[in-house]
């Protein structure tokens, strides 16, 4: 009789655990299928976010209705949700295991995005997109480092002179690999700006890779104490060469145009007569402000076509010409996105000449698209054409006089000074 009441509690607590099992397994089941649904929506429409960021009207930024019957998404989604429903059901039934419902969707999509040939794919937990919207940009509390991404990791594209950076060690070119020892990612650009986000005269514990050539593997790693410094370096410099008016941007933020407008009308003031727009290793920033800059150049109309899933829409330049001095800009292997556009229009238009190296072709844009359990999706969503249809992403822009700075000093600067000067005397 006891040896029967044993074997009744022992088959009621193994009921308990297998029905426990397929409320995780359902859970998980649900999970997977909305994040599939997020995956295979973003290709078959284009981004409300990402559209009216760009300052397209309403009227294009509207999506369209994403069903599990459309042929593109719906086999897709059918096939893998299916494939992990029936093996999620074996466990549940069969086996004696269990598992964490976080970490199983954390590799589950981790893998997911690896499968993909979109490079900049990622999966965001909870508590990693929490901690990326929390980040406020205008606070940022910098460590003497200019950041840039190159297939989705962060490098130092530029390291500012005297900086805690700079007397650590680190060059141009080193990548991110940990942050205050977390190297459970791939840290991308704005995720190791967020994790800069601290009070001044914080330490941050950064590791970094050198790889033996840009964007290689592998690569020397090496660990560096930086302090958060609230000393902000100019976004926009200037100079006069003779009658060359010099002008760098270093990154395309919310406030370049009119920066850029307003150095222009000083230069001329001082007598500039022919101009050197400097975009080398700057890292891309806003389209419209972009878009702003040409507008300062040129009128040449269309400057760029962003093309979606659902449409391909061109954006086109204001009626605010400030100049039409002679044009040289300046670009490197570090030129990127959106400051690739402005290079990309300058050039095709003939408004100007194009000098340096081969830009580094990342036409593309990325939005992040919070899912309804907390984490995020990253995704590529759109491309940049030139005017004329041209393809940017993964090939540049090629410039119409190739130079190379070498131990001798900046040639690149040099000869764009010596040809702005030329075209001036012409």
């Amino acid at each position: 009789m006891r040896q029967d009441k044993n074997q009744n509690r022992v088959v009621a607590r193994m009921r308990k655990e297998r029905a426990r099992n397929i409320r995780l397994a359902k859970a998980f089941a649900c999970v997977v299928v909305v994040a599939l649904v997020f995956v295979a929506g973003f290709s078959l429409r284009g981004n409300t976010a990402l559209l009216a960021s760009l300052g397209f009207p309403s009227s294009v930024t509207g999506t369209e209705h994403v069903s599990s019957s459309s042929k593109k998404g719906g086999e897709y989604l059918g096939g893998l949700a299916t494939r992990v429903s029936e093996v999620e059901t074996v466990l549940a039934e069969e086996s004696l295991d269990s598992y964490d419902l976080d970490a199983a969707t954390t590799a589950s999509l981790d893998a997911f995005a690896t499968s993909t040939r979109d490079r900049y794919l990622r999966y965001y937990s909870p508590e990693r997109f929490q901690a990326l919207s929390n980040s406020d940009a205008s606070n940022y509390s910098g460590v003497g480092v200019l950041f840039s991404e190159y297939n989705g990791k962060a490098y130092a594209v530029d390291v500012f002179e005297g900086s805690s950076a700079q007397l650590e060690g680190v060059i141009e070119g080193d990548f991110v690999v940990a942050v205050d020892g977390d190297r459970s990612q791939a840290w991308s650009r704005a995720e190791v700006t967020a994790a800069l986000n601290k009070d001044v005269g914080s330490s941050v514990v950064l590791t970094w890779r050198r790889p033996e050539s840009f964007g290689a593997e592998g690569g020397e790693e090496f660990t560096t104490t930086l302090v958060c410094s609230d000393k902000a370096e100019p976004n926009i410099s200037t100079n006069l060469e003779d009658k060359v008016g010099y002008i760098k941007v270093s990154q395309i933020t919310a406030n370049s145009t009119s920066l850029v407008q307003e150095a222009l009308s000083d230069l001329q003031s001082d007598g500039a007569r022919a101009f050197v727009l400097d975009l080398r290793n700057n890292p891309g920033g806003y389209l419209n402000q972009a878009v702003g800059l040409v507008s300062l150049f040129s009128d040449m109309g269309a400057v760029v076509q962003v093309q979606t899933n659902s449409a391909v829409i061109s954006k086109s330049t204001s009626s605010n010409v400030a100049t039409s001095a002679p044009l040289v800009v300046l670009v490197n292997k570090n030129t990127s996105s959106a400051a690739e556009v402005v290079a990309m229009a300058l050039q095709e238009s003939d408004r100007a000449t194009v000098v340096g190296e081969t830009t580094m072709g990342k036409g593309s844009v990325q939005v992040t698209r919070e899912l309804s359990f907390g984490g995020a999706l990253r995704y590529t969503a759109a491309y940049y054409l030139s005017p004329r249809g041209a393809k940017l992403d993964g090939l540049g822009v090629s410039p119409d006089v190739t130079v190379v700075n070498d131990d001798s000093g900046d040639r690149q600067l040099s000869f764009a000074i010596d040809s702005a000067n030329s075209s001036v005397n012409d």
